[in-house]
């Protein structure tokens, strides 16, 4: 026999301190899982069986797909064509490319799913042409990097379809049309911040084009923005389930970007897949390691422990949304997104299920809390780009992001206690 709280110390307590020695997430999972099992006497070969179960999954075969095709369409030029679109129709506002920068990422967002492949693509374009027409370089950063979030909400979304694993039975199709309107919400709200602070430093106009210069844009930005209709009707039409769609969106991709756009040579394709490759590993090595984590979690009946506990905190269900809204952007500053979803989700799930949120709801309120991760030290990866594309220091940042960070805390309490932000639209689809 063996204590529990001994081995639920253990468990988490190696996790963090393997954390704070910077060993990468996927090890501080697997080893911490490891010394728990050894201690309570498990044997290892079932947290290998786990592991396997993890990755062992035709639905999980979407997300490499997703990758792929988001690195194409940022290789291929299609950011400077959602810059282009976006242009076309917002630029001539005063601090018009701040509104450009915004609507470009909800373009962007709908092809690549990836807050930091956004950031990269749009940043390095935007970002320098922001400086260079008399915008701070800091304002510049904030607006690249918050905009960005979108991606994360507006399908496709790969970390949708692992919060759609870990959660079980959850439809990918239902979050993607959850995800629609607070997307569209915060790159809204995005805008309107945009504008009051380039009404204050007095930032230039941009200038207006003509309606041919606006049919052209979309002519040539229309077949990109195509990849949209392609995963999300399809998905939700059910003429294909999500991981055809990603293989679909792949294939496409691979098609107009090297024989349709012809931006750059097809020589370039194997350091595409180089990239991706990368990326892919990276992932599945963390759901693995993940899952093994989660099955811990469960031996040790934490997540039953959790939603005693926070049911024992208050009987009010919006009391319960805010701390766990609180904790989740606490723990958002100390770890990366997709760790985080695996982590939390099977913790978190049980007790949203109690309080009567449906997981769908709940997964869109993750997404975004955990996205706003990604812009705060120590460890925000979008955060860190956007500073490098600047060449400007966190420190600087900082207080600009202030107001930027107030307007997204907003959009999550909107999402969070008025479900028909994010239901409404899987409900008219008939999907729940």
């Amino acid at each position: 026999m063996f204590d529990t709280q001994v081995a639920i110390t253990l468990l988490l307590g190696s996790f963090f301190v393997l954390m704070i020695l910077r060993v990468p997430i996927t090890f501080c999972l697997g080893i911490s899982s490891v010394l728990t099992a050894i201690y309570c006497g498990v044997q290892l070969p079932i947290l290998a069986q786990a592991m396997v179960r993890g990755i062992n999954s035709f639905s999980l075969l979407a997300i490499p797909f997703f990758i792929l095709s988001g690195e194409i369409m940022g290789e291929g030029g299609m950011s400077m064509r959602m810059v282009r679109l976006a242009n076309a129709m917002i630029g001539h506002v005063q601090g018009g490319l701040a509104q450009v920068n915004i609507l470009a990422s909800t373009f962007f967002g709908g092809i690549s799913g990836s807050s930091v492949a956004d950031t990269s693509s749009n940043g390095s374009i935007l970002i320098p042409m922001m400086v260079q027409k008399g915008y701070d370089a800091d304002y510049s950063v904030a607006v690249t990097i918050t905009s960005s979030i979108q991606g994360i909400l507006i399908p496709p979304s790969h970390n949708m379809i692992i919060y759609s694993l870990v959660a079980g039975s959850v439809s990918v199709s239902a979050l993607f049309l959850a995800g629609i309107v607070p997307g569209l919400l915060l790159g809204a709200s995005l805008m309107v911040i945009s504008y009051i602070i380039a009404k204050k430093r007095n930032y230039p106009l941009g200038e207006r084009v003509s309606r041919s210069e606006k049919i052209a844009a979309f002519k040539d930005s229309f077949l990109g923005l195509f990849t949209f209709v392609i995963v999300v009707v399809g998905v939700v039409t059910g003429f294909y389930t999500a991981t055809e769609a990603a293989a679909v969106a792949a294939l496409y991709a691979f098609v107009i970007t090297f024989f349709v756009y012809k931006d750059v040579p097809l020589s370039v394709f194997p350091n595409i897949l180089k990239r991706a490759l990368r990326t892919i590993a990276i992932v599945v090595a963390l759901i693995g390691a993940s899952n093994v984590f989660g099955w811990m979690l469960a031996y040790l009946k934490i997540p039953a422990m959790a939603t005693q506990a926070l049911l024992t905190l208050s009987d009010n269900k919006y009391v319960i949304l805010l701390v766990i809204n609180i904790l989740l952007l606490g723990l958002g500053c100390i770890m990366d997104m997709a760790p985080l979803i695996l982590i939390t989700t099977p913790i978190l799930l049980p007790v949203i299920t109690q309080i009567g949120m449906s997981p769908i709801h709940f997964g869109i309120v993750l997404m975004l809390n955990l996205g706003m991760g990604l812009l705060t030290p120590p460890v925000g990866s979008t955060l860190f780009v956007g500073c490098a594309i600047g060449k400007i220091s966190i420190e600087t940042l900082s207080k600009m992001m202030v107001p930027f960070y107030a307007v997204m805390f907003i959009v999550l309490m909107a999402i969070t206690y008025i479900p028909a932000i994010v239901m409404t639209v899987p409900r008219l689809m008939g999907i729940n």
